[in-house]
């Protein structure tokens, strides 16, 4: 898929937040990267894909911030094309892992977000 065509599903993703929570979006770059890095996939002691990385601080730990660099939430385009079949799929998947990382920008840890994912389509 031509990046721009990744990068406009990935602000779709964004546009499917609730305006309340992309209100309280603070401090956070959003941005596209083919693939996660060595480091990046050691650091996390992932072996198979990954589709987006959260880098920050959570606001729910943010305590005396201020002058700091962004946050950064990199949404990976090869991991999520080798996964998915279909273009349609890739839209989900771009939209699902924009969720689940600006879900890390406001506290919430892999289970929680993986709850909280769960209760939505319950």
């Amino acid at each position: 898929m031509q990046k721009d065509k990744f990068e406009k599903l990935v602000q779709q993703g964004i546009d499917a937040i609730p305006e309340k929570f992309l209100k309280k979006l603070n401090n956070v770059d959003i941005v596209i990267e083919q693939e996660p890095t060595r480091e990046q996939l050691k650091k996390l002691k992932i072996r198979g894909l990954l589709f987006g990385l959260y880098e920050g601080i959570p606001q729910t730990k943010r305590r005396h911030y201020t002058w700091v660099m962004p946050d950064k939430i990199t949404i990976f385009q090869k991991p999520i094309e080798q996964y998915c079949k279909t273009e349609e799929q890739i839209k989900e998947k771009v939209k699902e892992t924009v969720w689940h990382e600006i879900a890390h920008h406001f506290g919430l840890d892999e289970d929680q977000v993986r709850k909280a994912r769960k209760s939505l389509y319950l």
